[in-house]
């Protein structure tokens, strides 16, 4: 009678352990779907909340157009955009000048390197801290991402139609295809051999890939930009420039920006910097309590209508 009592004990004991292994089962999975659940409903109402901060940052942008063409600091779309409301959660973001900064798109035009973009660049890494090495691999991997037209010997010029021989003139001027693909951005330089995230940072301040060849904005551009742009302009001086810009003596055209440089030796045709922007870059997040869902887009400013979308990144 005592043994058979203590096996009883003993099978009461395991079949509460077996249920209790199974209920906490059944708990940690219903806990996980939940979750599962959950990050669902996030990243849709995330989704709603970064299509409302970029629509709104549209919006910023085309009102400011119609308001004053001139693009500066202190303008409403400068303001960052702070717990705008969509729902439970909440859109932050910061619409950035992307003309203040170095388009690597400039270093290839109709095929050809552009020795004047070429040498702007390097004086611009050399202002910011970015090693000659560096510097040297940045901008041959952007020229290797655009197709190269050879240059065509002068006795070679204007001789006719191609002829359909591989010694043609004309064959020798086509466009051969890019060896890497095209960037996007600054971060796809990561991979670079020398490229640590320090320099990515610095890199990001300073230097942008549109996809298109772009002026500089004198308006909005830094010291370290406007000195490697303008020959021969110490950074001393640009930034002086800088501080007297962003005091409210906004450079109204070329010729002001031009004027103020005191440089009488520069002629207004070499100085690539103007007054305006088209592009801009919108940096944001959807927050739900310490949840937060990144978004990056690139914009188009257009005349008369909302900007374009070009490219969006969600998670980016």
């Amino acid at each position: 009678m005592a043994r058979q009592d203590g096996m009883a004990v003993i099978s009461a004991l395991l079949i509460a352990a077996v249920v209790a292994v199974i209920a906490a089962g059944m708990i940690e999975r219903q806990g996980l779907q939940t979750r599962q659940v959950e990050n669902r409903q996030m990243a849709l109402q995330g989704q709603w909340a970064l299509e409302g901060g970029l629509q709104l940052s549209r919006r910023v942008l085309f009102e400011q157009r119609l308001r004053d063409p001139l693009v500066r600091g202190g303008q409403p779309w400068t303001r960052p955009l702070r717990d705008v409301p969509s729902g439970s959660v909440r859109f932050d973001g910061q619409l950035e000048d992307e003309q203040g900064k170095f388009n690597l798109r400039n270093l290839v035009v109709d095929g050809q390197v552009d020795s004047e973009a070429l040498a702007t660049f390097q004086r611009l890494c050399a202002l910011i801290g970015i090693g000659e090495r560096l510097a040297t691999a940045i901008a041959g991997q952007v020229i290797d991402s655009y197709p190269q037209r050879p240059p065509v010997s002068p006795g070679s010029a204007g001789q006719g139609l191609q002829g359909g021989r591989a010694t043609s003139p004309a064959v020798a001027a086509e466009a051969l295809p890019a060896r890497r693909p095209m960037l996007r951005s600054v971060d796809a330089l990561v991979g670079l051999k020398g490229m640590d995230a320090e320099a990515l940072q610095r890199l990001r301040r300073f230097v942008t890939v549109l996809p298109a060849m772009t002026w500089i904005n004198g308006n909005t551009a830094s010291a370290e930009v406007l000195a490697a742009q303008v020959p021969g302009l110490p950074l001393q001086q640009a930034m002086a420039l800088v501080a007297e810009r962003d005091s409210g003596r906004w450079f109204i055209n070329r010729g002001d920006f031009v004027n103020r440089l005191r440089m009488p030796q520069l002629a207004m045709a070499n100085v690539r910097v103007g007054i305006n922007s088209d592009w801009f870059r919108l940096r944001g997040q959807a927050r739900l309590g310490s949840r937060e869902l990144p978004l990056q887009a690139l914009l188009r400013q257009r005349e008369g209508q909302l900007p374009d979308v070009i490219w969006s990144r969600v998670g980016a």
